[in-house]
């Protein structure tokens, strides 16, 4: 990795659908040199793939909160296919603290997140304990 690949990066994290020409006219290098490099990043992983960014809220899941969840000891496994199986949860992390899991989840409003905390999440065997943190603003980079 050097400059001209963390240049390229920031270009196609602000816009993956450039093309080549656009990318390579961007950071100042030639065609062949920026698919060289766009290759060479996918194929040792760097790169693992071109998403869509969507608009959470044009969706109607205009309500995000993080789901802090302390779950039983040697569960994480089972927690976890759990908790990606809800429609909901956008993001599963496995952390040190006093929670062991943090979920993102997007909802439609409080009644929806509440349903999903209080009769989906905490009924699941695996789970001590939750902690609900909404979300008010946020910025992605």
């Amino acid at each position: 990795m050097d400059d001209t690949d963390r240049q390229l990066l920031d270009v196609l994290r602000a816009d993956a659908r450039v093309s080549i020409r656009d990318l390579a006219a961007r950071v100042g290098i030639s065609r062949a040199s920026a698919y060289a490099r766009v290759k060479r990043l996918r194929d040792t992983g760097v790169i693992r793939g071109f998403t869509v960014d969507v608009d959470p809220a044009a969706l109607g899941l205009g309500l995000p909160a993080y789901v802090h969840v302390r779950i039983k000891q040697n569960s994480w496994k089972t927690f976890r296919q759990k908790a990606w199986a809800l429609e909901e949860a956008v993001h599963v992390a496995l952390v040190a603290g006093d929670f062991d899991g943090v979920l993102l989840v997007r909802t439609r409003d409080a009644e929806h997140l509440r349903e999903l905390v209080l009769e989906r999440i905490q009924s699941l065997p695996e789970v001590l304990a939750t902690q609900t943190v909404l979300v008010f603003e946020e910025h992605a980079g």
